[in-house]
């Protein structure tokens, strides 16, 4: 099993939502709508200086699911290459997870 958390700014979140129902990918998720952080682009921080904020999708899949949200992830990269969209992957080594995605 994976966990998934894709980071954005919400000036993306509808175009990658899409991407994911495109590719019938990311079934069981949380969504948390508001963060605010700093990465290579310009600060997310909700304040006058900086307005923008981002938010966080975290996936949970089965293995070969994670190529078709990797793929979304990068067809909305490519479309907007300034927005900083990030991707982090990880194992999950817990096997009574795996029965809830059954």
């Amino acid at each position: 099993m994976k966990r998934i958390e894709i980071i954005a700014n919400h000036s993306v979140e509808n175009n990658i939502m899409n991407a994911l129902s495109e590719r019938e990918a990311a079934f069981f998720w949380t969504k948390i709508p508001a963060v605010q952080g700093m990465g290579y682009q310009n600060p997310k921080i909700g304040d006058e200086t900086w307005p923008e904020e981002n938010f966080i999708m975290v996936i949970y899949c089965r293995n070969e699911q994670t190529q078709a949200i990797k793929e979304a992830v990068n067809e909305v990269r490519k479309t907007y290459p300034e927005e900083g969209i990030a991707l982090f992957e990880m194992t999950e080594d817990n096997p009574e997870m795996d029965n809830l995605l059954e």
